[in-house]
């Protein structure tokens, strides 16, 4: 099951799990879009993989199935 996790993990801006500027890697790092295509260029700067959209979960999983509350370090202190 997908991590859908809590807040852009380089500025730190809450993402919602209905969010559409989510992003995120193959490991489920997420950032916000304008900080995965400003900031990182488009890759995720814990693995090097490329960012993609974050799909959505649908209210009746997310019920069952909910998002992530924990805050993760943000990782671009400093960029």
């Amino acid at each position: 099951m997908l991590e859908l996790r809590a807040h852009c993990e380089c500025c730190g801006k809450d993402l919602p799990p209905d969010a559409g500027d989510a992003m995120i890697c193959s490991f489920e790092c997420t950032y916000c879009s304008v900080c995965a295509g400003s900031r990182l260029h488009g890759a995720c700067p814990n693995c090097g993989g490329d960012l993609q959209r974050r799909p959505r979960r649908s209210a009746a999983l997310l019920a069952k199935y909910p998002a992530s509350t924990e805050r993760r370090p943000l990782v671009c202190a400093g960029t």
